[in-house]
């Protein structure tokens, strides 16, 4: 997709900020507010903008362990990688599963409230999906770096033919 100057502006904005009203969003981006409406309205409709959340701290809300699973299927398990997607899809304790190239087949990033509950997780849940056979875990010792917006200026920047886009 091509975007315009002011559609990067929006989403940028956006990133940071998901509860701007629209005038906000307009006033930040130097759109009056229909046009800025009619271009949120589109990023929306295309799919570029997935979902509007809101972020919260995880060691506030008892969320106190963050564990990196590896995750190696025996691929002549038949149906093994299209169940053990759709069962990760499900588990509300992998916040993000990466299929991957090297050491392993699958990257879950699992959240849990404390190292027993993650044991729980793997011989309870992970241990139990058909065609796995190794796992391989480590344990965030503690967050250096939390963000979840893509770096957009550091894109364009990148790009020269989204600069002529940009301003």
């Amino acid at each position: 997709m091509k975007f315009d100057r002011y559609e990067w502006r929006i989403m940028q904005a956006l990133q940071e900020n998901g509860r701007l009203t629209n005038q906000e969003l307009s006033d930040r981006v130097g759109l009056s507010s229909t046009p800025c409406w009619r271009r949120l309205n589109d990023l929306n409709q295309s799919g570029v903008i997935q979902r509007c959340v809101v972020l919260l701290d995880p060691q506030l809300v008892g969320i106190r362990e963050t564990a990196f699973a590896h995750v190696t299927i025996d691929q002549r398990h038949e149906g093994g990688l299209i169940e053990f997607e759709n069962a990760v899809k499900k588990c509300p304790e992998v916040l993000e599963c990466y299929a991957s190239m090297g050491d392993a087949d699958y990257l879950l990033k699992v959240v849990v409230p404390d190292v027993s509950s993650y044991d729980h997780f793997l011989n309870n849940f992970l241990f139990k999906l058909p065609g796995v056979v190794q796992v391989r875990s480590n344990l965030a010792l503690r967050t250096i770096k939390r963000e979840t917006a893509l770096p957009l200026e550091t894109f364009t920047q990148a790009c020269p033919d989204l600069n002529n886009q940009i301003d």
